[in-house]
C-alpha cells in the first residue's frame, strides 16, 4: 500500500525571525537513521525519538507545493527515514525527514507445545492499518474532544435536565436510572452529563472568561417521553438531580502535528481541568490557558511552561525584607504543553513534559 505524507501548512513553521532565534535543529544524540511506525505511536512520541525539540517536527519534513494543515496518513508500518545532512533535493543543510517504503507487520506462529506434529515457525504478513496515528495519546484526551468545556454563565440552563432518580437515590453511578425532561423529539440515544463548574478567571486582569462545564459521565436513553428514562453508562463523578445533558458527538481525531506558534504568544495557566484553583498537576494533566483563537492559538500549538522567578530582597542590603532592594530571579522553564481545544479566549492543553509540579498562574509561551 502506497503511503505518503504532505507537510503542514506554512503557518505551522516559525516566522523567519523566530526560526533564526531558535537556531539550527538539534537531533537527539541517539536519533535512529530510520524508524518503523508501531501501533500505539503518536506524532509526539516519534518526534521525541529524533529531535531535542519535538515541537520543531514540521520544520524538518520535506515540503511540497500543496501544503495542508494536517499530516497525511502516517500509519503503523510506515518507515520514517532521517537525512542528517539535508543534502537531498531541496535540502538546505538542515536535517530532514521523509517517508520511506511501508513495511508489512509480521506475525510469527510457532507449533503448539506437546503436539506430536513438528511444526516450524510460520510468518504471516498482515495488512497495514489505514488509521493514521494521532498527534498525542488519544486515550488521554478523547473524553475531552466533544465536551463543551467552556460555557457562558447559565449556558446549560436550557439543556435537558435530570428531575429525579430511581427510588429517590440522591447520587447515581454506573447502572443508575434517572428521569430527564427536555429531550423533545431528539433522536439521540447517548448523552453526556454535565454540571456548571467554577469560573475561568484570567490571572492577569481577573476577568471571567467563561465557566467550566464539568463532565460527569454518559447516559443512554432507554425509554422516550417526557420525562424520559436514562441509564448511566459511565460515571466520572456522582450524578444527581439538576445535572444537565448534552448530546454526545463523535470526537474528531487529533492529527495536527506538534508545532510552535508562528508568532510570540505568552499567557498564563488558569488551572487544571476540573481541579481546585490551587491544585497542582504534572505530566498528562489537562490545563486551561488564558489565551485562545483571538490571540492566535490553534490546535497543535506547543507552548513551553515556565515558573515565574521569585522576587527576593538583597541579602546584603542590611535592610528589612520589605524595604531592601529586590532582585527578580529568572523564569524557570520546566515543561511543554500541547494545545488540543481552542475557544475564543480560552484554550486547553495536555502537559506532555514536566520536571516539576505545575500550578495555576504559571507562564505559557512560545518555546
Amino acid at each position: 500500500m502506497k503511503k505518503s505524507i504532505t507537510a503542514v501548512v506554512a503557518s505551522f513553521l516559525c516566522a523567519a525571525a523566530l526560526v533564526h532565534a531558535q537556531g539550527d535543529i538539534q537531533l537527539k544524540e541517539n536519533a535512529p537513521d530510520s524508524y518503523v511506525v508501531q501501533k500505539g505511536d503518536t506524532l509526539w512520541s516519534i518526534a521525541v525519538k529524533f529531535l531535542k525539540d519535538p515541537w520543531r517536527w514540521p520544520e524538518i519534513w520535506r515540503l511540497n507545493q500543496e501544503q495542508i494543515r494536517n499530516p497525511h496518513e502516517i500509519v503503523p508500518g510506515s518507515t520514517i527515514v532521517l537525512d542528517r545532512t539535508g543534502a537531498g533535493p531541496g535540502g538546505d543543510g538542515q536535517p530532514q525527514l521523509r517517508l520511506g517504503e511501508a513495511q508489512p507487520q509480521l506475525r510469527l506462529q510457532l507449533g503448539q507445545g506437546g503436539s506430536t506434529e513438528r511444526l516450524g515457525p510460520k510468518i504471516y504478513s498482515e495488512p497495514i492499518s489505514a488509521e493514521a496515528i494521532p498527534a498525542i495519546p488519544a486515550n488521554v484526551i478523547e473524553p475531552f474532544l466533544t465536551q463543551p468545556l467552556v460555557i457562558e454563565n447559565g449556558g446549560l440552563a436550557k439543556a435537558p435536565r435530570i428531575i429525579a432518580t430511581q427510588e429517590s437515590h440522591v447520587y447515581l453511578g454506573r447502572g443508575g436510572i434517572a428521569y430527564v425532561t427536555g429531550f423533545g423529539k431528539s433522536p439521540e440515544e447517548i448523552w453526556q452529563v454535565y454540571r456548571q463548574g467554577r469560573p475561568l478567571v484570567d490571572p492577569d486582569d481577573n476577568r471571567t472568561l467563561g465557566y467550566e462545564a464539568v463532565y460527569l459521565g454518559t447516559a443512554r436513553v432507554t425509554r422516550g417521553g417526557d420525562p424520559a428514562t436514562v441509564q448511566i453508562v459511565s460515571s466520572k463523578q456522582e450524578i444527581t438531580a439538576g445535572d444537565r445533558l448534552v448530546a454526545a458527538g463523535k470526537p474528531a481525531p487529533i492529527k495536527y502535528a506538534p508545532h510552535a506558534p508562528s508568532k510570540a504568544v505568552k499567557g498564563r495557566v488558569i488551572g487544571l481541568y476540573d481541579g481546585l484553583a490551587t491544585a497542582e498537576g504534572g505530566r498528562h494533566s489537562i490545563i486551561s490557558i488564558n489565551r485562545g483563537a483571538r490571540d492566535g492559538l490553534e490546535h497543535g500549538h506547543v507552548l513551553a511552561l515556565y515558573r515565574t522567578g521569585a522576587l527576593i530582597p538583597d541579602p546584603e542590603s542590611g535592610l528589612s525584607r520589605d524595604t531592601a532592594p529586590k532582585f527578580r530571579l529568572p523564569d524557570e522553564r520546566y515543561g511543554l504543553a500541547f494545545v488540543f481545544r481552542v475557544f475564543d479566549n480560552v484554550s486547553y492543553a495536555l502537559v506532555m513534559e514536566s520536571s516539576r509540579q505545575l500550578t495555576p498562574g504559571d507562564v505559557v509561551q512560545t518555546p
